[in-house]
């Protein structure tokens, strides 16, 4: 299948401004964007979706009838939609509120305003998510691969799936917690563990640590997927835990294919 580049992209954006509307309308043309389809609210949008989809959907996180939240909720809720890359634009910095678009898998979170090269980055992963490109290893089948995946958030584990899956990777378990993951360990085998940091009854810290000092599942590279802050205490804990990779989210495939070709080829 040919790859999609950025002129051949159908971006729907979902702004209720006006000026934003025309000043984003006008960066997304500046990066070779052809085709915008505006809309102004949730209504909108349900509306132009139902009528022909998007290639990626650009989208403000409050309109006059609802949130970008129930933007996301419903596309990931339909089969022929939910997997289209979501751009969110948000002058918004509070962590509490960009951590609900973080776990449900958005490709991209822009700041308002934003820079070209932020919104560049943004377009290049949303393009990583569409065109998919399987990972060429020197030791390993990529099909053979046996992955356990770790999130208790079920958008989440969609969407770092669905990136997985474009690298290759098709033997994954799904766990919604450490608990669970654990259970899986001890009955089966793995190559690769993608766990989230923040989950309840056992987290990411906790799992990491199990496996890294059971003799059995120690060699078991860990990627931890996690929105913590770079400087937060929290990232101090998780390096000491044995995790061979940290990865932010979003979730972006670029960062994950480098951690990959890494740890599978040592």
């Amino acid at each position: 299948m040919e790859k999609l580049l950025i002129p051949d992209l159908n971006i729907m954006l979902v702004e209720p401004s006006d000026t934003q509307r025309k000043i984003i309308t006008q960066l997304l043309i500046k990066e070779n964007v052809s085709e915008v389809d505006p809309v102004s609210n949730l209504a909108e949008a349900k509306a132009a979706l139902t009528a022909h989809s998007s290639d990626v959907i650009v989208s403000a996180m409050y309109y006059d009838d609802g949130t970008a939240i129930d933007l996301l909720k419903f596309i990931k809720e339909h089969t022929e939609l939910s997997a289209v890359p979501f751009m969110l634009v948000s002058s918004e910095n509070r962590l509490a509120k960009l951590e609900e678009f973080k776990q449900a898998g958005v490709a991209a979170i822009l700041p308002k305003p934003f820079e070209p090269l932020h919104l560049s980055r943004a377009l290049k992963a949303s393009l990583d998510l569409i065109n998919t490109d399987e990972l060429d290893l020197e030791f390993f089948d990529i099909h053979t691969v046996r992955v356990l995946l770790v999130d208790d958030s079920k958008l989440a584990r969609n969407h770092i799936r669905r990136v997985l899956e474009g690298m290759g990777l098709k033997l994954i378990t799904e766990a919604v917690n450490g608990a669970e993951a654990l259970t899986y360990i001890k009955e089966s085998e793995f190559d690769l563990v993608v766990t989230d940091y923040n989950m309840p009854e056992m987290d990411g810290r906790e799992l990491a640590e199990y496996i890294r000092f059971n003799p059995q599942t120690a060699h078991i590279p860990i990627i931890m997927v996690t929105s913590e802050s770079a400087d937060s205490a929290h990232m101090t804990n998780i390096q000491q835990t044995g995790v061979n990779a940290l990865c932010d989210k979003p979730f972006e495939s670029a960062e994950v294919r480098k951690m990959l070709a890494a740890l599978l080829s040592e």
